[in-house]
Protein backbone atom coordinates (compact mmCIF):
# COMPACT_ATOMS: atom_id res chain seq x y z
CA UNK A 1 0.00 0.00 0.00
CA UNK A 2 2.97 2.31 0.64
CA UNK A 3 6.14 2.57 -1.39
CA UNK A 4 9.49 4.04 -0.51
CA UNK A 5 11.15 6.34 -3.04
CA UNK A 6 14.79 6.15 -3.99
CA UNK A 7 17.21 8.38 -2.16
CA UNK A 8 16.37 11.43 -4.24
CA UNK A 9 16.26 13.81 -1.30
CA UNK A 10 12.72 14.93 -2.26
CA UNK A 11 9.62 13.93 -0.29
CA UNK A 12 6.96 12.08 -2.23
CA UNK A 13 3.21 11.83 -1.73
CA UNK A 14 2.21 8.60 -0.08
CA UNK A 15 -1.01 6.71 -0.78
CA UNK A 16 -2.80 5.73 2.41
CA UNK A 17 -6.18 4.48 1.24
CA UNK A 18 -6.55 0.92 0.04
CA UNK A 19 -8.46 1.09 -3.29
CA UNK A 20 -10.30 -2.09 -2.33
CA UNK A 21 -11.93 -0.31 0.64
CA UNK A 22 -14.42 2.58 0.71
CA UNK A 23 -12.87 6.03 0.56
CA UNK A 24 -13.65 8.45 3.41
CA UNK A 25 -16.75 10.60 3.00
CA UNK A 26 -16.26 13.82 1.09
CA UNK A 27 -16.46 16.05 4.18
CA UNK A 28 -13.44 14.19 5.66
CA UNK A 29 -11.24 14.40 2.58
CA UNK A 30 -9.42 17.42 3.85
CA UNK A 31 -6.66 18.21 6.32
CA UNK A 32 -5.00 15.01 7.56
CA UNK A 33 -7.63 12.83 5.81
CA UNK A 34 -6.95 14.07 2.32
CA UNK A 35 -4.99 11.86 -0.06
CA UNK A 36 -1.27 12.72 0.02
CA UNK A 37 -1.56 14.69 3.26
CA UNK A 38 1.69 13.21 4.63
CA UNK A 39 4.59 13.61 2.26
CA UNK A 40 7.60 12.70 4.38
CA UNK A 41 9.24 9.40 3.35
CA UNK A 42 10.09 8.80 7.01
CA UNK A 43 6.58 7.62 7.89
CA UNK A 44 7.64 4.11 6.92
CA UNK A 45 8.36 0.80 8.65
CA UNK A 46 12.16 0.90 8.68
CA UNK A 47 12.29 4.21 10.57
CA UNK A 48 9.62 2.99 12.97
CA UNK A 49 11.48 -0.26 13.66
CA UNK A 50 14.84 1.43 14.30
CA UNK A 51 13.39 3.98 16.72
CA UNK A 52 11.24 1.25 18.25
CA UNK A 53 14.32 -0.85 19.04
CA UNK A 54 15.90 2.02 20.93
CA UNK A 55 12.67 2.86 22.72
CA UNK A 56 12.06 -0.78 23.61
CA UNK A 57 15.52 -1.03 25.17
CA UNK A 58 14.99 2.12 27.24
CA UNK A 59 11.56 0.95 28.43
CA UNK A 60 12.90 -2.50 29.33
CA UNK A 61 15.71 -1.03 31.46
CA UNK A 62 13.27 1.43 33.02
CA UNK A 63 10.76 -1.32 33.84
CA UNK A 64 13.27 -3.78 35.34
CA UNK A 65 15.01 -1.16 37.47
CA UNK A 66 11.66 0.27 38.55
CA UNK A 67 10.51 -3.21 39.56
CA UNK A 68 13.72 -3.57 41.59
CA UNK A 69 12.99 -0.31 43.39
CA UNK A 70 9.41 -1.34 44.13
CA UNK A 71 10.49 -4.71 45.54
CA UNK A 72 13.11 -3.07 47.75
CA UNK A 73 10.59 -0.58 49.10
CA UNK A 74 7.63 -2.90 49.49
CA UNK A 75 8.75 -6.54 49.27
CA UNK A 76 6.26 -9.39 49.58
CA UNK A 77 6.64 -11.35 52.81
CA UNK A 78 8.43 -14.28 51.19
CA UNK A 79 11.04 -12.01 49.59
CA UNK A 80 11.83 -9.64 52.47
CA UNK A 81 14.23 -12.01 54.33
CA UNK A 82 16.24 -12.51 51.14
CA UNK A 83 16.81 -8.89 50.09
CA UNK A 84 20.57 -8.36 49.68
CA UNK A 85 22.47 -5.65 51.54
CA UNK A 86 25.25 -5.80 48.97
CA UNK A 87 26.50 -4.45 46.67
CA UNK A 88 26.67 -1.25 48.66
CA UNK A 89 25.87 0.86 45.58
CA UNK A 90 23.24 -1.50 44.20
CA UNK A 91 20.25 0.81 44.67
CA UNK A 92 22.26 3.82 43.57
CA UNK A 93 22.99 2.13 40.23
CA UNK A 94 19.55 0.62 39.60
CA UNK A 95 17.56 3.73 40.53
CA UNK A 96 19.97 5.97 38.65
CA UNK A 97 19.48 3.80 35.55
CA UNK A 98 15.73 3.90 36.11
CA UNK A 99 15.55 7.69 35.96
CA UNK A 100 18.18 8.00 33.20
CA UNK A 101 16.39 5.49 30.95
CA UNK A 102 13.00 7.06 31.71
CA UNK A 103 14.22 10.53 30.72
CA UNK A 104 15.91 9.12 27.60
CA UNK A 105 12.63 7.46 26.62
CA UNK A 106 10.84 10.82 26.38
CA UNK A 107 12.48 12.02 23.12
CA UNK A 108 12.35 8.44 21.80
CA UNK A 109 8.59 8.29 22.37
CA UNK A 110 8.24 11.61 20.57
CA UNK A 111 10.25 10.32 17.59
CA UNK A 112 8.30 7.05 17.46
CA UNK A 113 4.91 8.78 17.60
CA UNK A 114 5.95 11.24 14.90
CA UNK A 115 6.94 8.37 12.60
CA UNK A 116 3.61 6.54 13.00
CA UNK A 117 1.08 9.29 13.61
CA UNK A 118 -0.29 9.34 10.00
CA UNK A 119 -1.82 5.95 10.78
CA UNK A 120 -4.18 7.72 13.16
CA UNK A 121 -5.96 9.08 10.09
CA UNK A 122 -6.36 5.85 8.16
CA UNK A 123 -9.72 5.11 6.59
CA UNK A 124 -11.70 3.18 7.56
CA UNK A 125 -10.62 3.46 11.21
CA UNK A 126 -11.28 -0.26 11.73
CA UNK A 127 -11.43 -2.83 8.95
CA UNK A 128 -12.54 -5.71 11.19
CA UNK A 129 -13.13 -6.62 14.81
CA UNK A 130 -9.54 -7.85 15.15
CA UNK A 131 -8.22 -4.66 13.58
CA UNK A 132 -10.34 -2.61 15.96
CA UNK A 133 -8.97 -4.58 18.95
CA UNK A 134 -5.43 -4.08 17.68
CA UNK A 135 -5.91 -0.31 17.44
CA UNK A 136 -7.52 -0.25 20.89
CA UNK A 137 -4.50 -2.10 22.27
CA UNK A 138 -2.15 0.43 20.69
CA UNK A 139 -4.16 3.28 22.20
CA UNK A 140 -3.88 1.64 25.64
CA UNK A 141 -0.13 1.11 25.17
CA UNK A 142 0.50 4.71 24.13
CA UNK A 143 -1.64 6.09 26.97
CA UNK A 144 0.11 3.91 29.57
CA UNK A 145 3.61 4.82 28.34
CA UNK A 146 2.85 8.56 28.18
CA UNK A 147 1.25 8.52 31.63
CA UNK A 148 4.14 6.51 33.05
CA UNK A 149 6.76 8.92 31.71
CA UNK A 150 4.74 12.00 32.67
CA UNK A 151 4.19 10.94 36.29
CA UNK A 152 7.77 9.71 36.58
CA UNK A 153 9.12 13.04 35.33
CA UNK A 154 7.03 15.00 37.84
CA UNK A 155 8.13 12.63 40.60
CA UNK A 156 11.75 13.64 39.98
CA UNK A 157 10.56 17.19 40.73
CA UNK A 158 8.59 16.02 43.80
CA UNK A 159 5.46 17.57 42.31
CA UNK A 160 2.27 15.54 42.59
CA UNK A 161 -0.67 17.49 41.11
CA UNK A 162 -2.95 14.42 41.00
CA UNK A 163 -5.24 12.86 43.63
CA UNK A 164 -4.00 9.27 43.31
CA UNK A 165 -0.97 7.71 45.06
CA UNK A 166 2.09 7.97 42.84
CA UNK A 167 4.04 4.83 43.71
CA UNK A 168 1.20 2.31 43.36
CA UNK A 169 -0.14 3.99 40.21
CA UNK A 170 3.32 4.13 38.66
CA UNK A 171 3.84 0.45 39.44
CA UNK A 172 0.64 -0.75 37.78
CA UNK A 173 1.06 1.60 34.83
CA UNK A 174 4.43 -0.06 34.26
CA UNK A 175 2.85 -3.51 34.10
CA UNK A 176 0.09 -2.18 31.82
CA UNK A 177 2.65 -0.66 29.45
CA UNK A 178 4.75 -3.84 29.36
CA UNK A 179 1.69 -6.01 28.76
CA UNK A 180 0.53 -3.73 25.95
CA UNK A 181 4.04 -3.70 24.47
CA UNK A 182 4.24 -7.52 24.42
CA UNK A 183 0.86 -7.77 22.66
CA UNK A 184 1.91 -5.11 20.16
CA UNK A 185 5.20 -6.89 19.43
CA UNK A 186 3.43 -10.21 18.89
CA UNK A 187 0.97 -8.65 16.44
CA UNK A 188 3.65 -6.70 14.57
CA UNK A 189 6.33 -9.41 14.69
CA UNK A 190 6.27 -10.14 10.92
CA UNK A 191 6.54 -6.43 10.06
CA UNK A 192 9.33 -5.90 12.62
CA UNK A 193 11.26 -8.94 11.37
CA UNK A 194 10.94 -7.76 7.78
CA UNK A 195 12.47 -4.36 8.54
CA UNK A 196 14.90 -5.25 11.34
CA UNK A 197 18.04 -5.29 9.21
CA UNK A 198 19.47 -2.34 7.33
CA UNK A 199 19.27 -4.13 4.01
CA UNK A 200 15.48 -4.43 4.40
CA UNK A 201 14.88 -0.93 3.01
CA UNK A 202 16.71 1.43 0.66
CA UNK A 203 18.97 3.98 2.32
CA UNK A 204 17.44 7.41 2.85
CA UNK A 205 19.40 10.57 3.61
CA UNK A 206 16.32 11.83 5.50
CA UNK A 207 16.22 8.72 7.64
CA UNK A 208 19.89 9.04 8.55
CA UNK A 209 19.38 12.69 9.48
CA UNK A 210 16.27 11.90 11.52
CA UNK A 211 17.96 9.07 13.45
CA UNK A 212 21.04 11.21 14.03
CA UNK A 213 18.88 14.04 15.42
CA UNK A 214 17.02 11.58 17.65
CA UNK A 215 20.31 10.17 18.94
CA UNK A 216 21.58 13.69 19.64
CA UNK A 217 18.40 14.56 21.56
CA UNK A 218 18.66 11.43 23.71
CA UNK A 219 22.36 12.08 24.33
CA UNK A 220 21.75 15.70 25.30
CA UNK A 221 18.94 14.80 27.72
CA UNK A 222 21.14 12.15 29.32
CA UNK A 223 24.25 14.31 29.62
CA UNK A 224 22.49 17.24 31.30
CA UNK A 225 20.48 15.15 33.79
CA UNK A 226 22.49 12.01 34.63
CA UNK A 227 24.94 13.94 36.82
CA UNK A 228 22.52 13.69 39.76
CA UNK A 229 23.43 9.99 40.00
CA UNK A 230 26.65 9.64 37.96
CA UNK A 231 29.43 11.54 39.80
CA UNK A 232 31.74 12.04 36.78
CA UNK A 233 28.87 13.70 34.86
CA UNK A 234 28.12 16.15 37.68
CA UNK A 235 29.73 19.17 35.93
CA UNK A 236 27.11 18.76 33.15
CA UNK A 237 24.17 18.45 35.57
CA UNK A 238 22.32 21.45 34.13
CA UNK A 239 18.69 20.33 33.88
CA UNK A 240 18.41 17.66 36.59
CA UNK A 241 16.00 18.70 39.35
CA UNK A 242 18.55 18.03 42.10
CA UNK A 243 22.24 18.74 42.65
CA UNK A 244 23.59 15.99 44.96
CA UNK A 245 26.13 18.35 46.52
CA UNK A 246 23.69 21.08 47.57
CA UNK A 247 21.95 20.96 50.94
CA UNK A 248 22.70 20.96 54.67
CA UNK A 249 26.15 19.43 55.28
CA UNK A 250 26.57 19.10 51.49
CA UNK A 251 23.74 16.58 51.07
CA UNK A 252 20.29 17.07 49.51
CA UNK A 253 17.15 16.78 51.59
CA UNK A 254 13.76 15.57 50.39
CA UNK A 255 11.79 15.91 53.62
CA UNK A 256 12.90 18.60 56.03
CA UNK A 257 12.51 18.59 59.79
CA UNK A 258 9.91 21.34 59.47
CA UNK A 259 7.87 19.25 57.02
CA UNK A 260 8.08 16.27 59.35
CA UNK A 261 7.21 18.31 62.45
CA UNK A 262 10.47 17.39 64.20
CA UNK A 263 12.18 20.77 64.33
CA UNK A 264 12.28 20.59 68.15
CA UNK A 265 13.53 17.28 69.54
CA UNK A 266 12.25 16.63 73.09
CA UNK A 267 14.85 17.46 75.74
CA UNK A 268 14.21 14.09 77.36
CA UNK A 269 14.70 12.16 74.08
CA UNK A 270 15.65 8.56 74.59
CA UNK A 271 16.20 5.81 72.05
CA UNK A 272 13.97 2.88 72.96
CA UNK A 273 15.20 -0.55 71.89
CA UNK A 274 12.58 -3.25 72.45
CA UNK A 275 13.50 -6.92 72.47
CA UNK A 276 13.88 -9.76 74.97
CA UNK A 277 15.89 -7.33 77.13
CA UNK A 278 14.49 -3.84 76.37
CA UNK A 279 16.44 -0.73 77.25
CA UNK A 280 16.64 3.02 76.65
CA UNK A 281 19.61 5.23 75.87
CA UNK A 282 20.19 8.97 75.94
CA UNK A 283 22.09 10.63 73.13
CA UNK A 284 25.15 10.86 75.38
CA UNK A 285 24.93 7.16 76.19
CA UNK A 286 24.64 6.32 72.50
CA UNK A 287 27.79 8.33 71.90
CA UNK A 288 29.66 6.28 74.51
CA UNK A 289 29.00 3.01 72.64
CA UNK A 290 31.61 1.78 70.11
CA UNK A 291 31.43 4.13 67.12
CA UNK A 292 31.87 2.91 63.55
CA UNK A 293 32.35 4.99 60.38
CA UNK A 294 31.35 3.93 56.87
CA UNK A 295 31.32 5.53 53.42
CA UNK A 296 27.79 4.94 52.19
CA UNK A 297 25.57 6.49 49.51
CA UNK A 298 22.12 7.80 50.15
CA UNK A 299 20.02 7.25 47.04
CA UNK A 300 16.48 8.44 46.45
CA UNK A 301 13.68 7.34 44.17
CA UNK A 302 13.89 10.67 42.34
CA UNK A 303 17.21 9.48 40.89
CA UNK A 304 19.76 11.52 42.84
CA UNK A 305 22.43 9.98 45.04
CA UNK A 306 25.34 11.23 47.13
CA UNK A 307 28.04 9.58 49.22
CA UNK A 308 28.99 10.66 52.74
CA UNK A 309 30.94 9.34 55.70
CA UNK A 310 28.47 8.30 58.38
CA UNK A 311 29.42 7.59 61.99
CA UNK A 312 27.34 5.82 64.60
CA UNK A 313 26.51 2.52 66.29
CA UNK A 314 26.06 -0.70 64.37
CA UNK A 315 22.42 -1.77 64.23
CA UNK A 316 23.49 -5.33 64.99
CA UNK A 317 25.16 -4.14 68.22
CA UNK A 318 21.97 -2.40 69.38
CA UNK A 319 19.92 -5.53 68.63
CA UNK A 320 22.37 -7.82 70.47
CA UNK A 321 22.25 -5.57 73.52
CA UNK A 322 18.46 -6.14 73.52
CA UNK A 323 19.04 -9.90 73.78
CA UNK A 324 18.01 -10.71 70.20
CA UNK A 325 19.99 -13.31 68.23
CA UNK A 326 21.58 -12.76 64.80
CA UNK A 327 19.00 -13.08 62.04
CA UNK A 328 16.52 -10.76 63.76
CA UNK A 329 14.54 -8.18 61.80
CA UNK A 330 13.56 -4.84 63.30
CA UNK A 331 10.86 -2.21 63.05
CA UNK A 332 12.08 1.39 63.25
CA UNK A 333 9.78 4.26 64.25
CA UNK A 334 10.50 7.93 63.61
CA UNK A 335 9.65 10.96 65.71
CA UNK A 336 7.73 12.48 62.80
CA UNK A 337 4.02 12.68 63.46
CA UNK A 338 2.84 11.18 60.17
CA UNK A 339 4.05 10.07 56.78
CA UNK A 340 4.08 6.89 54.70
CA UNK A 341 7.58 5.97 55.92
CA UNK A 342 7.26 6.98 59.58
CA UNK A 343 7.49 3.27 60.45
CA UNK A 344 10.01 1.14 58.56
CA UNK A 345 10.74 -2.58 58.74
CA UNK A 346 14.30 -3.74 58.12
CA UNK A 347 15.00 -7.38 57.20
CA UNK A 348 17.70 -9.31 59.05
CA UNK A 349 20.11 -9.20 56.10
CA UNK A 350 20.42 -5.44 56.62
CA UNK A 351 20.37 -5.55 60.42
CA UNK A 352 23.27 -8.02 60.50
CA UNK A 353 25.36 -6.17 57.92
CA UNK A 354 28.30 -4.44 59.65
CA UNK A 355 27.77 -1.31 57.50
CA UNK A 356 24.21 -0.73 58.74
CA UNK A 357 24.38 2.04 61.33
CA UNK A 358 22.25 4.12 63.58
CA UNK A 359 24.15 7.24 62.53
CA UNK A 360 24.81 10.17 64.88
CA UNK A 361 27.23 12.11 62.67
CA UNK A 362 27.87 12.74 58.98
CA UNK A 363 31.20 13.84 57.50
CA UNK A 364 32.50 14.54 60.99
CA UNK A 365 29.65 16.80 62.12
CA UNK A 366 26.60 16.18 64.29
CA UNK A 367 23.56 15.42 62.13
CA UNK A 368 21.68 18.49 60.98
CA UNK A 369 18.01 18.51 61.94
CA UNK A 370 17.08 18.01 58.28
CA UNK A 371 19.33 14.94 58.13
CA UNK A 372 17.66 13.27 61.09
CA UNK A 373 19.08 14.61 64.36
CA UNK A 374 19.44 13.07 66.88
CA UNK A 375 19.83 9.70 65.06
CA UNK A 376 19.01 8.16 61.72
CA UNK A 377 19.36 4.84 59.92
CA UNK A 378 21.89 4.41 57.13
CA UNK A 379 22.27 1.04 55.39
CA UNK A 380 23.83 -0.25 52.16
CA UNK A 381 21.75 -0.96 49.04
CA UNK A 382 18.65 0.67 50.54
CA UNK A 383 16.22 3.27 49.12
CA UNK A 384 16.56 6.68 50.70
CA UNK A 385 12.94 6.67 51.91
CA UNK A 386 13.83 3.67 54.11
CA UNK A 387 16.86 5.38 55.68
CA UNK A 388 14.65 6.54 58.54
CA UNK A 389 15.42 9.90 60.13
CA UNK A 390 14.65 11.18 63.66
CA UNK A 391 14.65 7.64 65.07
CA UNK A 392 12.75 7.19 68.33
CA UNK A 393 12.32 3.43 68.63
CA UNK A 394 13.87 0.18 67.39
CA UNK A 395 11.79 -2.93 67.93
CA UNK A 396 12.95 -6.49 67.34
CA UNK A 397 10.18 -8.25 65.41
CA UNK A 398 11.66 -11.63 64.48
Amino acid sequence: METEPADSGRPAARRRYDPRLPAPPAFLRRGPWREGAFTSPLHEPRTVVVVGRWLGGALLVCFLTGLTSHLLQDPPGWLAPHLPARPVNGYRVTQGLHVISGLAAIPLVGAKLWAVYPRLFEWPPARSVLHALERLGIALLVAAVLMELFTGLLNTLQWYPWPFPFRQTHYWLGWTAVGGLLVHLSVKAPLIAGHWWRRAAPALAQRRAFLTATTAAVGAVTLVTAGQSVPWLRPLDLLAPRRPDIGPQGLPVNRTAAQAGTVTVPADWRLSVDGPVPYRLTLAELGELPQVSAELPISCVEGWSATARWTGVRMAELVRRAGAPPGSAVRVTSLEAEGPYRVMEMPATYVDDPLTLLALRVDGGVLDADHGFPARVIAPNRPGVLQTKWVARIEVIA
